[in-house]
């Protein structure tokens, strides 16, 4: 894994998920099924936890969604699924903790957003509210502003400020400073409530790259509570995909970042695991986390008139992320394997080599051959219309023999 140095933080504790300077980098989701629906909601965050969300999100907007979390904790241990639950609130979350206690209890965490509470205005009593709830559960906090919901009190003041200044600064710039003390404002109150410094975790959401990176900067430079990372509205597709990369990325390489989510929109009746799997590629592909093999494939070209190899590089990628689950059980370190499909001659062999199992298949006028490499050696030659099928028997031996048996668990005395 890379060395880089993450910045120092409090560690809190979200459901048993640790967070902080000293805790791996956590990926968390959210649902988008109506919360109410209880089975629904269950079976999205099953879903999500399969797919490697360690923390799972859900929307908590009126008395139905509230009183449906304690059956949605239920169902989900039914399942053997035990991922922390995280409460979204907005405008009654005061209202909804209070009326409905078991919600409160079920919950790992609570969301809040001081944009969309009382902070800021005439009074604080709706944010105080839920503070004394969360200290009354110990249950950790994510405050969460968002420049969507900034406290607009706040910012026209700070504008006001700013434009009386000799030298004024851009609005942009105002505005990310204050979403910078709109964080760490409604920090000290939470903490004056009676919060723990290492029961807060702070995030500041944005829809663009560089105000994500520079508001992330300028808030890791002035606390040390664990942050969420991630844009708002990322987008759908590849534009959701690559912008929630470059920002993230380019902050988790400063060793900014404790917590990440990517905020896809799905296509209509889309996975919503795609998320969990975009965010995972992120830690992956820096080397600060390794969730399943990675599977190195030549892009194609003149020399690769044939589909052949790219329909191999699907075909073992789908087996790779089937088998991990059963996999991750059974082997120590199986997730850092690393498997390469070429599709000619040029570079084939070399990257090949350069994986634990590599295949260089034929290309365009080539000979019909395909010579796979383990360790970097040439162990066999694969030809005719079982390439596929034999290549993942070379996979399974290979990690059968390579990678240390966990411990079986004891079946428990009669």
């Amino acid at each position: 894994m890379a060395q880089i140095r993450r910045r120092k933080t409090v560690t809190a504790n979200i459901g048993g998920v640790r967070v902080g300077s000293d805790a791996p980098v956590v990926v968390q989701s959210m649902t988008n099924t109506d919360t109410a629906d209880a089975l629904a909601t269950a079976q999205q965050v099953a879903a999500l936890a399969s797919a490697g969300s360690e923390l799972v999100r859900i929307t908590v907007n009126n008395d139905a969604a509230a009183e449906a979390v304690p059956r949605i904790l239920d169902l989900l241990d039914r399942r053997g699924v035990s991922v922390p639950i995280v409460g979204d609130f907005h405008y009654n979350g005061h209202l909804l903790l209070k009326k409905f206690p078991a919600c409160a209890r079920a919950l790992a965490k609570y969301r809040i957003n001081p944009g969309n509470v009382s902070v800021g205005r005439k009074d604080d009593d709706n944010f105080r509210t839920m503070i004394e709830v969360a200290v009354e559960n110990q249950k950790p906090v994510r405050i969460g502003v968002n420049w969507g919901s900034l406290d607009q009190a706040l910012l026209t003041r700070m504008m006001d400020e700013n434009s009386r200044l000799p030298a004024p600064r851009e609005a942009r710039d105002v505005t990310m400073e204050a979403m910078i003390v709109s964080a760490l404002n409604s920090a000290a109150l939470a903490e004056k409530y009676g919060l723990r410094p290492d029961q807060i975790v702070l995030s500041a959401k944005v829809s663009g790259v560089q105000d994500l990176i520079d508001v992330y900067r300028g808030l890791a430079a002035r606390c040390q509570y664990p942050l969420h990372l991630g844009l708002t509205e990322a987008g759908m597709g590849t534009k959701g995909i690559v912008a929630s990369t470059a920002g993230i990325g380019v902050l988790l390489q400063e060793g900014i970042g404790d917590t990440i989510r990517v905020s896809l929109t799905p296509a209509p009746n889309g996975d919503r695991t795609e998320e969990v799997m975009v965010a995972q590629q992120i830690l992956q592909s820096l080397g600060i986390r390794s969730f399943l093999p990675q599977v190195t494939a030549c892009p194609g070209c003149g020399r690769t008139t044939s589909t052949f190899f790219q329909e191999l590089a699907d075909d073992i990628q789908s087996y790779v992320r089937r088998q991990m689950p059963e996999w991750k059980q059974r082997y120590e370190g199986v997730e850092e394997m690393t498997l390469a499909v070429m599709g000619c001659v040029v570079n084939g062999p070399g990257e090949s080599k350069h994986a634990n199992i590599g295949i260089s298949l034929p290309g365009t006028f080539e000979e019909p051959v395909a010579p796979v490499f383990v360790d970097g050696k040439l162990t066999r030659t694969l030809r005719g219309d079982r390439i596929v099928e034999e290549f993942i028997r070379i996979l399974d031996n290979y990690v059968e023999s390579h990678y240390a048996r966990k411990a079986e668990t004891a079946a428990p005395a009669k």
